[in-house]
């Protein structure tokens, strides 16, 4: 690759990654969320993979810090289900719009309408998705960057 696209692509790629997390934290508030802001950072991590190459990527993501990655988000999904399940007897109900019943009736009255400022768990679902999906997506550039330079050095060693 040309030296002005390594020179480009670290600084878009950083931009790149910080739109995706401002999707995913904005996700239960505008159109996105977690599949779209995780989408978005691995596309980050993917062009910098493309350009630099698996062995001179900026970012170093080693399997271990992958696998530990895909664990926390299914293991947040999980959680955040049985949460809503313990609470409410559905698998992931959205605990926390539900406070509003706590309001006092004459409060109510004055306001007829659920509290707008409580999305429940759906923020959290959100960032446990963009995790799996950054991750998952990464994963599989990583896999086929790997499997391109294992070809190259069987060629190497045949020649």
């Amino acid at each position: 690759m040309s030296t002005i696209l390594k020179i480009f692509v670290f600084p878009a790629a950083m931009i790149i990654m910080c739109l995706g997390v401002l999707t995913i934290l904005g996700g239960h508030i505008t159109p996105g969320g977690g599949f779209q802001g995780g989408a978005m950072i691995a596309a980050g991590f993917i062009f910098c993979l493309i350009v630099y190459g698996l062995k001179e990527s900026p970012f170093k993501l080693s399997h271990d810090f992958l696998a530990a990655v895909e664990s926390v988000g299914a293991l947040g999904f999980v959680f955040l289900g049985l949460v809503g399940l313990i609470f409410s007897g559905f698998f992931l109900y959205n605990v926390g719009v539900d406070l509003y019943s706590y309001v006092p009736a004459s409060i109510q009255s004055a306001f007829n309408y659920p509290d707008p400022t409580s999305a429940g768990i759906i923020p959290y679902l959100n960032f446990v998705v963009g995790l799996k999906v950054m991750v998952g997506l990464s994963a599989v550039v990583i896999a086929f960057l790997g499997f391109k330079e294992l070809e190259k050095d069987k060629k190497e060693v045949q020649e």
